[in-house]
């Protein structure tokens, strides 16, 4: 077993820097608390149970829990991760990125290791089977989405269903009354995810109240299920004259497909993205959209982490606004103009 002592002799230090490293009870210089974790995490080292009540579990390493399941688009992920991993290098904190679909036996392990002080949690589903024991932690743990109960839980997230509504308003005030959308693909609803889930309730919901012809659409990402998906719209309302499109991977798809099936954007067809904005300004024409904040909930999501490891308790859940641009896919009097198709 390896000890604090095999750990010092091994980054040529004292085993009390090794501990105060630990702790943090002491100011140690940078170089040498990287060469001490470098050490720990080389060797594997960790902490008795005594070393633990004394150092509060203290590693400087958070455990980012992301499982790469189907359906995710690793682009998209990766925003988050990058945000989460700059925000922590300020608190001078490493991720541990932990990529395995374990579910809660995962998290479980990953807790008892004593390699992290705390989670952040992704792919967040409304019946999270993962909720229950990270309720019961000791170590804390920020939630990038939320489940349907938040209770005893930290949480951030975009306003998904206030998104997906957003999206509904703008199109039905320019005048649109039949509107489809494409969403995230099939598996990431059969699992009920929260983003994807709330997102087309809230499209659902305001279509009802705006009164305006509405189809919703699981779709992959790839080219040919963008047509195929597209061309199903068409055909249950011919007169659509309006997109929701809420999967970042078959966004570039998007106006190739509706020409193949015979409607020009935005001359027939406005569209309107959930995504970054970067995504939204890369296509042609560019795309009115509300925007992802990946950036801002990977960083608030590190503050509201390192916020409880200090002690504090912030509110159970923390929901951005929905912000819309306009660009140049949805333009006025949208009322005056149908399908040439």
């Amino acid at each position: 077993m390896v000890t604090i002592a095999d750990v010092a002799r091994h980054a040529g230090v004292a085993p009390s820097t090794v501990s105060y490293v630990l702790t943090g009870k002491r100011s140690i210089s940078a170089d040498t608390k990287s060469r001490v974790r470098e050490s720990i995490r080389a060797l594997g080292y960790q902490p008795h149970a005594s070393d633990r009540t004394m150092s509060a579990g203290r590693t400087n390493v958070i455990g980012l829990v992301l499982p790469l399941r189907a359906g995710t688009h690793l682009p998209a992920v990766m925003r988050f991760v990058t945000a989460a991993v700059t925000t922590a290098r300020r608190y001078d904190m490493d991720l541990l990125l932990m990529t395995a679909d374990d579910g809660a036996a995962g998290l479980r392990r990953a807790a008892n290791s004593a390699q992290v002080d705390g989670f952040l949690v992704m792919d967040v589903e409304m019946d999270d089977d993962r909720v229950p024991l990270l309720r019961q932690l000791s170590k804390p743990s920020v939630l990038i989405g939320h489940p349907a109960a938040a209770r005893g839980l930290t949480c951030v997230d975009l306003d998904f269903e206030a998104a997906g509504a957003k999206c509904v308003d703008h199109l039905a005030d320019l005048g649109h009354r039949s509107i489809g959308f494409l969403g995230a693909p099939s598996a990431v609803y059969r699992r009920s995810t929260g983003f994807a889930h709330r997102t087309m309730n809230g499209f659902s919901a305001a279509a009802m109240r705006r009164g305006v012809a509405a189809t919703a659409l699981a779709v992959e990402g790839d080219h040919d299920s963008v047509l195929r998906a597209t061309k199903a719209l068409i055909r249950a309302h011919p007169s659509m004259t309006a997109l929701v499109v809420h999967n970042e991977a078959a966004l570039g798809w998007i106006t190739t497909c509706l020409r193949a099936a015979g409607r020009q954007v935005p001359g027939d067809v406005a569209v309107v993205a959930i995504c970054p904005d970067e995504l939204a300004e890369q296509t042609s024409p560019l795309l009115t959209s509300v925007r992802l904040p990946a950036e801002e909930l990977g960083r608030h999501a590190v503050d509201l982490l390192v916020a409880k490891l200090e002690g504090k308790q912030p509110p159970p859940l923390m929901l951005l606004p929905p912000r819309l641009s306009r660009r140049a896919s949805t333009p006025d009097h949208a009322a005056h103009r149908g399908a040439t198709g």
